[in-house]
């Protein structure tokens, strides 16, 4: 049985944990393991040990970066610890941000979190079994929480 970990930080302001663990639930049968740390930048090293430790293939890293410039610069940071980690590891790890700034009102910032999150739990579902539905997709502009951007035309 494939084993999913879920890495998710106590700074976030929505449970991206509990939904990416909910929509696995309702899709597949995997095992599931989480990992909570405080913030984004302890998401690489938390994604690393799920796959080194607990031997997930693969994992989802979950976060919310504020919307002040110090907050971006850390997702920054955490996305290139994200990608180190994968490449030691030879494993997709899923980064799944939602930026503060991105909503305007705290509800809408609730949506997004909850969609995107969900939204993802489909590309990882595809990674691990059905990754030619994800070969069939390249070129579509697709996007997880607002609406896709839609395929170019020449």
């Amino acid at each position: 049985m494939k084993k999913v970990g879920i890495a998710d930080t106590t700074f976030a302001r929505y449970d991206m944990g509990a939904a990416a663990i909910d929509e696995l639930n309702k899709r597949v049968s995997v095992k599931i393991e989480r990992y909570t740390v405080p913030g984004i930048k302890d998401l690489p090293v938390a994604s690393k040990k799920l796959i080194e430790v607990s031997g997930c293939d693969i994992v989802m890293a979950l976060g919310m970066p504020g919307p002040e410039d110090i907050d971006k610069q850390c997702a920054y940071e955490a996305s290139l610890g994200i990608i180190a980690a994968q490449l030691l590891t030879s494993k997709h790890i899923i980064e799944v941000f939602v930026y503060e700034d991105e909503a305007a009102e705290e509800k809408e910032l609730a949506w997004l979190s909850d969609r995107r999150t969900r939204e993802h739990v489909e590309n990882v579902i595809k990674l691990l079994f059905r990754p030619e539905e994800l070969e069939r997709e390249a070129g579509m502009g697709k996007r997880e929480g607002f609406k896709d951007a839609g395929p170019l035309s020449v």
